[in-house]
């Protein structure tokens, strides 16, 4: 999913950038306000970024200028919603356009829109919607990280799209999302998989601060 640095256009570089800090400026004023109203959930928080750099930095060759990966994201949307989790996932890609050449600083705003906004927000919503309608919370949680990765490359589909509209924006990002689906559509099956694995045993170990996160009851269905 990271787009590699240097590889967009400097106006959509600029672009990207401009939408995501004003979200991140936002996720770090609500992960101001949980650590001083649950002090005891600053570990999960770690958990949740170290989730996302685990996940995210297993990557494999995929369409030109990016790559396929899982991306983590889905766990930290569940636990502290899509706003926190686009703070831990900008942190998460600095830390791997510096250290791993992995994205690029250029890049940043760009692969912070996909992989720290919009695949959070699905991953958040399918996880409450599911809840609503009284799916297990295994299915709820598969759910979320599965439609939290997927929709990360739909959203990077459209952005190599909208910097590259050969022959026009629709058959571009067609293109570039039915590339990514041999390898993304697997990886986002096996994340969905592991995080229902994580979560439920974050339930087990925590139950006292998942119950004050307000995620669900203390037991695992």
């Amino acid at each position: 999913m990271h787009i590699m640095e240097g590889f967009l256009p400097w106006q959509w570089c600029i672009f990207w950038y401009a939408i995501s800090l004003p979200v991140i400026i936002y996720g770090i004023t609500r992960i101001k306000k949980v650590a001083e109203k649950l002090p005891e959930s600053k570990p999960l928080l770690a958990v949740s970024g170290a989730f996302i750099f685990i996940l995210s930095s297993l990557k494999m060759p995929s369409v030109t200028g990016s790559c396929s990966h899982p991306t983590g994201n889905g766990l930290g949307a569940i636990l502290f919603g899509p706003w926190i989790t686009s703070v831990m996932a900008a942190i998460v890609l600095i830390f791997q356009a510096l250290l791993l050449a992995h994205g690029g600083l250029t890049t940043l705003g760009a692969n912070t829109f996909s992989m720290g906004i919009i695949g959070p927000i699905f991953a958040w919503l399918a996880y409450k919607g599911s809840l609503k309608i009284n799916l297990p919370t295994s299915i709820a949680v598969f759910l979320a990280a599965f439609l939290g990765d997927i929709m990360t490359y739909v959203t990077t589909s459209f952005q190599l799209a909208l910097a590259f509209p050969t022959p026009n924006l629709i058959v571009a990002a067609s293109k570039f999302m039915i590339i990514f689906a041999y390898t993304q559509i697997p990886l986002g099956i096996a994340e969905g998989l592991l995080t229902v694995v994580v979560f439920e045993n974050i339930l087990k170990l925590k139950p006292d601060i998942t119950e004050k996160l307000n995620l669900i009851k203390p037991t695992v269905r």
